[in-house]
């Protein structure tokens, strides 16, 4: 028995990880841009960003995934994430990068703003487009900054995934909850903070390295 919860932990595990490393791939580059869209001199653009990191940061995770999935389907009559599993594995994906992103779009804003303007003055002086004056000289800094919130956030993220259960998307939480019901079992439920506590540990390491090679910027 406990080499089949085990492996079946581990399947729902994997999930979770899947989950966790796509809506990186997608939200982290993805609040960069909308990050720009908040500090846009033009306002109208400016206005509707800032509406929308209202929305997102002022309701539920679980809603925003129960919204996204059954949400075309109700209003267009139409699925459009597809059928089954693959279908829902997509529209948790496009929920939680849409949350993540514009969580981390903030993050962004603070740490671009934060950046003193005689840097940008001085990238000009030496003759720097403004793409050069951001990516070679702010953009490092930036992340210098950001990095602890943003290491909160991506923490969070790692346990926001069980979220996903909420429309039938397997993970390792579901896949302990499973040996409750047919097995009467409760201790595999108890494994999943070890599967979390593990991947949370490791990605703190992983921050903490990250934060140890930035540190020229002291």
């Amino acid at each position: 028995m406990f080499q089949t919860v085990m492996a079946e932990l581990t399947i729902g595990f994997g999930k979770t990880i899947e989950i966790f490393v796509l809506t990186l791939l997608g939200a982290l580059p993805l609040g960069l841009i909308i990050s720009f869209g908040s500090m846009s001199k033009f306002k109208p653009l400016k206005a509707v960003v800032r509406f929308m990191i209202w929305v997102i940061r002022g309701t539920p995770l679980m809603l925003q995934l129960i919204v996204v999935y059954y949400g075309p389907g109700l209003i267009f009559g139409t699925n459009i994430w597809g059928i089954g599993n693959e279908g829902r594995f997509v529209a948790v994906l496009a929920a939680f990068i849409i949350n993540y992103a514009f969580y981390f779009s903030e993050i962004y804003r603070g740490g671009i703003e934060s950046i003193p303007k005689g840097q940008y003055e001085a990238g000009q002086v030496l003759g720097l487009t403004k793409r050069q004056i951001f990516f070679n000289v702010v953009l490092l800094q930036v992340i210098k900054r950001i990095l602890p919130p943003m290491g909160n956030e991506i923490i969070t993220l790692v346990k926001d995934t069980s979220l996903a259960r909420v429309i039938a998307v397997y993970e390792v939480i579901w896949a302990g909850q499973n040996f409750i019901k047919s097995a009467g079992l409760i201790w595999p439920l108890f494994m999943t903070a070890v599967y979390y506590l593990a991947f949370t540990g490791l990605v703190q390491i992983v921050l903490g390295r990250i934060e140890k090679k930035l540190s020229y910027f002291n």
